[in-house]
């Protein structure tokens, strides 16, 4: 969060500076001639500021080509954010009741309706995952790390054993190669953690006082 607060300092910075300076070049010749004695010549000054006045122009537009950039990148963070929470109350809405729960598409296996309700809420623990990772708030190496610990639980493995193949049809279908690489980061983990042994049984989370 702090680092993500100090980057939106220095944008705020760099478009601040850029209007400035844009603002500076506009009242530059009203300065200068406030400020000049009299007899300067005139002419020499104008081609000075003109060589001078277009490379601050320069810094000015990128300052605020910058902020705009930033600004609509942030307008697509909240926009994602909120596609993500509505489909999360969806999914929170349908877990505690079976009538709603039947509405989404069916397991590829039968499982009960606890079973069906831990393979829910997973999902909801990985799309919050590949959210952060498509905007790029969470790296391969970070997601590596979260996926190791993760993959520890039955449930874990569980979810994912029912839903990679889907997930991969349909960011294939979409065309999306940073969904394709989540995906195969997460299945890449998942299978070393087959590998390395039996899941944390669920019963086993928790001592018996």
């Amino acid at each position: 969060m702090a680092r993500t607060l100090t980057r939106h300092g220095k944008v705020l910075v760099l478009a601040a500076a850029g209007l400035a300076t844009v603002t500076l070049i506009a009242l530059a010749p009203l300065l200068l001639q406030a400020a000049a004695p009299a007899g300067t010549d005139w002419g020499k000054i104008s081609d000075i500021s003109q060589t001078y006045g277009a490379s601050l122009s320069a810094v000015a537009l990128l300052g605020v080509a910058t902020g705009l950039v930033y600004q609509a990148r942030q307008t697509a963070v909240a926009t994602e954010d909120a596609y993500r929470a509505s489909h999360r109350q969806l999914i929170m809405m349908s877990m505690d009741d079976p009538d709603l729960m039947v509405c989404w598409e069916p397991l590829p296996v039968r499982v009960s309706h606890l079973e069906a309700k831990r393979i829910y809420f997973t999902n909801l623990i990985t799309s919050s995952w590949f959210t952060d990772y498509q905007l790029k708030r969470l790296n391969d190496d970070g997601l590596r790390v979260l996926l190791r610990a993760h993959f520890g639980g039955e449930v874990a493995r569980k979810h994912w054993e029912i839903s990679r193949i889907h997930r991969r049809q349909i960011n294939e279908a979409l065309g999306d190669s940073r969904a394709l690489r989540f995906v195969t980061l997460v299945d890449e983990v998942y299978e070393q953690a087959v590998s390395a042994g039996p899941a944390t049984p669920s019963s086993a989370y928790f001592s018996a006082s």
